[in-house]
């Protein structure tokens, strides 16, 4: 057999970056930069069907909805679909007054006239100018020297100024992108992006914005904020632009990259809902500003609707967001591991008795209340959950608080009911298989209560006088004790000739208010040492304790 080649060797290890002084691994994010949505072009470039002109304002108003104040509304030359989508955008008055739109072209003569012909009426929009500036697309795409390549940025600014210039009473703002700069050279991409400021003239009160893209992610994130911190600390006039970032998530790392690149000084970060755009995609939006707010940064985004969100974009992209995807995946919140449930469980017992608001949930960064997800979904079962799972869900379901022997005397029923249905249990499975483990509101069972009185005796003792129903067959029975659930263990012992002894004893309240039923868990011994339990619930919290002990006599009796 013949050696296979070795494809490594076709490639090389990224530059690092000249900056030995980098300040950024020392800095926090402490405030949310600005956003923009590139879904409607970025984002609607990169799906089989681009999106109709319906499903693009559906998508426009929720970005409005959810906070964005800056929106690329399309490529405007690309087509006259997109065309006609942004002119008419701007026309029927649905750009609110907070919120900028923006529109992207090559810089070619006829496609930026046609990008600000789409704009014309609007009260500000922002043209975005790109040209790419690195080796490959310089000597393999084009065939063009630095000279000529900056030359086409330099003539393109020109023309925005010019096109501005022809409809004043749009409040214009510019925006460069030195596109391929995550694989350029640090000092050309600058040289180019301060050759188009010198024709556009910002001001620190009217800045231009350099756009910073990652088009294609080809290192580790840290070079990319080395590469932004570079680029700022050797930006004449800082002050006269905002620095933008587009990352994209070829090597899986276009969110950290953006957050790496905040940390090196940037102020602004470009995006989609969920990651979509070419190829992996691009930063997702949702997962970025969500990171802030578990850092107890307010990111000036809402995604307190996230299944509302999620549904709209699945039906504006055709593309459905991951089951795990961060944040918004419907398994995100969902824990089937016994010991993860076991922990979230505790977690969330203890913010019941804690003194401050602090979120402090092991296994999950962020409270799904937050972002409109239930409690209920947070612990599912399957054959790989422990007792705390399903514990979790009878106590959110029925409100039943098991004790912990008695989620261990359950687990096993649980794990056949699993293993037998071979999926994920529901509420209603789970519930089931107490139902028939503990006698529990069922028909099946040997003993029955039909009816009883209990009263003091001039001895102080509890007289329990009763119908059981014994297979269908009531009879009355009668005992002795020194509180109604001995008199009751006393009745089945005389009247049956089954001995128990309890072992522990715990109620409580399922729910609140008048209309309160009560659950109470007795857990005995037998004569020959068999630990069993029982469940008893009711309206009356004495008829819930005696029906506990025949739901522990039954389970004495034979197998559950």
């Amino acid at each position: 057999m013949s050696m296979l080649r070795n494809p490594s060797t076709k490639y090389s290890p990224f530059p690092q970056v000249p900056l030995v002084d980098r300040q950024w691994p020392s800095r926090t994010i402490t405030a949310p930069p600005r956003w923009l949505s590139t879904d409607l072009r970025d984002g609607n470039q990169a799906i089989v069907d681009p999106m109709d002109a319906h499903k693009k304002r559906r998508f426009f108003d929720l970005l409005i909805e959810v906070g964005v104040k800056e929106i690329e509304v399309g490529f405007p030359s690309a087509a006259a679909t997109e065309f006609d989508f942004i002119s008419d955008l701007v026309q029927s008055g649905r750009v609110p007054e907070d919120v900028l739109v923006q529109v992207l072209t090559q810089s070619r003569e006829d496609l930026i006239r046609t990008s600000f012909a789409s704009l014309a009426g609007a009260r500000a929009a922002i043209v975005h100018l790109y040209n790419a500036v690195s080796p490959a697309w310089r000597e393999v795409v084009f065939g063009m020297t630095k000279d000529q390549v900056r030359e086409i940025a330099v003539n393109g600014a020109k023309i925005m100024r010019d096109e501005a210039g022809k409809q004043p009473d749009t409040d214009w703002h510019f925006q460069y992108s030195p596109e391929t700069f995550s694989t350029a050279e640090l000092d050309y991409s600058l040289e180019v992006c301060e050759a188009v400021m010198n024709v556009l003239a910002p001001t620190p009160d009217h800045p231009i914005i350099l756009n910073l893209p990652a088009t294609v992610e080809a290192a580790t994130p840290n070079i990319y904020a080395d590469q932004v911190e570079y680029f700022i600390r050797n930006l004449h006039n800082r002050d006269s632009a905002v620095i933008s970032l587009h990352t994209h998530n070829d090597r899986g790392t276009g969110v950290a990259a953006a957050e790496l690149a905040l940390m090196a000084g940037a102020d602004r970060v470009e995006g989609c809902l969920f990651g979509n755009g070419e190829r992996t995609g691009n930063c997702c939006l949702v997962t970025i500003a969500l990171n802030m707010y578990t850092q107890g940064i307010d990111p000036a985004l809402d995604f307190s609707d996230i299944d509302r969100v999620i549904e709209t974009v699945e039906y504006c992209n055709a593309l459905p967001v991951h089951q795990r995807h961060p944040y918004g995946g419907e398994l995100v919140y969902t824990a089937f591991s016994g010991s993860h449930q076991d922990a979230i469980k505790k977690g969330f017992a203890a913010l019941e008795t804690q003194n401050d608001p602090h979120w402090r949930v092991p296994y999950l960064p962020i409270d799904p209340a937050d972002l409109g997800r239930s409690y209920e979904a947070v612990i599912r079962v399957n054959s790989q959950s422990g007792k705390g799972g399903f514990a979790w869900v009878l106590e959110q379901d029925r409100g039943l608080k098991l004790p912990k022997r008695m989620q261990a005397d359950f687990s096993p029923h649980v794990q056949r009911m699993a293993d037998k249905l071979g999926r994920e249990l529901n509420a209603a499975d789970i519930w089931d298989a107490f139902k028939t483990a503990y006698h529990v509101h069922t028909e099946d069972k040997h003993f029955q209560l039909v009816d009883y009185e209990e009263r003091r005796a001039s001895d102080g003792t509890r007289l329990f006088t009763g119908t059981i129903a014994v297979e269908g067959q009531e009879q009355t029975v009668s005992g002795r004790g020194n509180g109604l659930i001995s008199s009751v263990l006393t009745t089945v012992e005389d009247a049956f000739g089954l001995s128990l002894e309890v072992v522990d004893y715990t109620e409580h309240a399922l729910t609140s208010g008048r209309d309160s039923r009560a659950a109470a868990y007795l857990e005995c011994r037998t004569a020959d040492g068999k630990v069993i339990w029982g469940c008893g619930i009711d309206e009356d919290v004495a008829t819930a304790s005696v029906r506990a002990v025949l739901s522990a006599a039954n389970s004495g009796i034979g197998p559950a």
